[in-house]
């Protein structure tokens, strides 16, 4: 679609009404349909002289799907189109990678730190350790279809160490079923905030767009609780759905 000067002169009663770069966002926006998740726009310098208007005026369109989460500018490479959010369901004995593999989805998982570290007295209480218990902590990097979405920061009792020792990467509960120990979501507290510099940088997201977070207690089958998790995802690519 192209904005001619035709067009431009039919739609003047609403350019008065609103800015030129957003009619251009919408145009854009449009035309995203016809993109797949990962595919790169045309230059801005090509799609400001396809559209007949200046770089700025093109960049502040572009500005605007950036935010609603449509595309991702990466530094070197040009800007991207994103997928739409996915729905997560939050079930009891949901999973992160089978849930989101159920939706036709390719879910990587990788081991970015393993540390072992004091406990918080929040982590204590929730985990029912004693004061000044060691933990350890997995990082973890979601990617779907490629794309990273999530930092997860697992944590377990120290004392499971020997168990997690072989825990390279992929799903961790996969993992964990697999030595006999099946974990079942206790309860989950969702939030949302600006991503630290660090979460950005993995997350390939500005530092101005907001991030949900999940904290989550896992327990065993007698009820032990085992892990706490606390997710950091792209605010853009998750839709959390809670089922009773």
């Amino acid at each position: 679609m192209h904005l001619s000067r035709q067009q431009r002169s039919d739609a003047a009663p609403l350019a008065r009404q609103e800015p030129l770069y957003r009619e251009l966002a919408a145009v854009l926006r449009r035309e995203l349909e016809q993109f797949s998740a990962g595919d790169y726009l045309p230059a801005e310098i090509q799609l400001a002289a396809r559209f007949s208007v200046n770089r700025h005026t093109l960049r502040r369109a572009v500005d605007e799907l950036v935010l609603e989460g449509l595309l991702l500018r990466r530094q070197g490479k040009g800007t991207q189109v994103l997928a739409r959010p996915l729905i997560y369901p939050m079930e009891a004995g949901s999973a992160y990678s089978d849930s989101l593999s159920a939706l036709g989805q390719r879910v990587e998982a990788q081991l970015l730190e393993r540390r072992v570290r004091s406990a918080t007295a929040e982590e204590c209480q929730y985990l029912q350790l004693a004061d000044d218990s060691e933990l350890l902590e997995l990082t973890t990097l979601r990617l779907l279809q490629g794309q990273p979405v999530s930092l997860i920061r697992h944590r377990f009792c120290a004392s499971h160490a020997a168990l997690l020792a072989d825990y390279r990467g992929g799903s961790l509960r996969q993992y964990l079923a697999e030595r006999e120990l099946l974990l079942s979501r206790s309860f989950s507290l969702i939030g949302a905030r600006l991503p630290g510099r660090e979460e950005a940088a993995h997350l390939l997201m500005p530092r101005h767009a907001p991030l949900l977070t999940v904290l989550t207690l896992s327990r065993d089958t007698a009820g032990r609780p085992l892990e706490l998790s606390f997710s950091t995802s792209r605010a853009d690519r998750f839709q959390y759905q809670i089922t009773p």
